[in-house]
């Protein structure tokens, strides 16, 4: 378990779903400008088993983690948040990805679980860089980004297909030295 101002942070398990499930329907108009398509058994305790069985193959690989995010002492779940496509070796490098669900965005729960799963990667699992990718016009996004340290590097041209459509995203990245140095004025 991982905590962050607000919010903890624990990988999903199947007890989850209908929680999950409630939330990412009651946010789809929110979310699905941002996200790659919904597949129409998107929201299926099937997909959703699918998705946890991904989940724990990744950690066990160590190709990524994923962490569901939970109000103040665990009560409700308002997003998730994942570490994937890590690059051990000379790299030593992750991506960082998140979703806050519709009711409880601009509340600070994003940027909390940013503060843990950096926490975790530079701490825990000893990575040297973060990565991440957001559509310029995810204003909310490009603020917590920036709030927890992360540096724009630049524009990637129809990088990911979101919602059927490849669109560009700004390009953020954050090494080590850089959030050690934030971390401590």
């Amino acid at each position: 378990m991982l905590k962050a101002g607000r919010v903890q942070l624990r990988p999903p398990v199947m007890a989850d779903f209908f929680a999950w499930a409630d939330l990412r329907e009651a946010s789809q108009t929110h979310l699905t400008p941002f996200e790659p398509q919904w597949t129409l058994d998107e929201l299926s305790k099937s997909s959703f088993r699918d998705r946890i069985k991904r989940y724990q193959r990744d950690a066990k690989d160590d190709q990524g983690y994923a962490f569901f995010v939970f109000s103040d002492f665990g009560r409700e779940l308002v997003g998730g948040i994942s570490l994937s496509n890590i690059r051990r070796g000379v790299a030593q490098a992750a991506a960082v990805g998140y979703w806050i669900g519709q009711p409880y965005t601009q509340r600070g729960f994003g940027s909390s679980a940013l503060a843990a799963v950096v926490l975790f990667a530079f701490e825990e699992m000893r990575l040297h860089r973060l990565e991440a990718a957001c559509m310029p016009v995810n204003a909310a996004s490009l603020r917590t980004l920036e709030r927890r340290g992360f540096s724009r590097e630049g524009l990637a041209r129809r990088y990911l297909k979101i919602n059927g459509v490849w669109e560009d995203h700004v390009l953020f990245g954050l090494p080590r030295e850089d959030w050690s140095e934030a971390r401590f004025k």
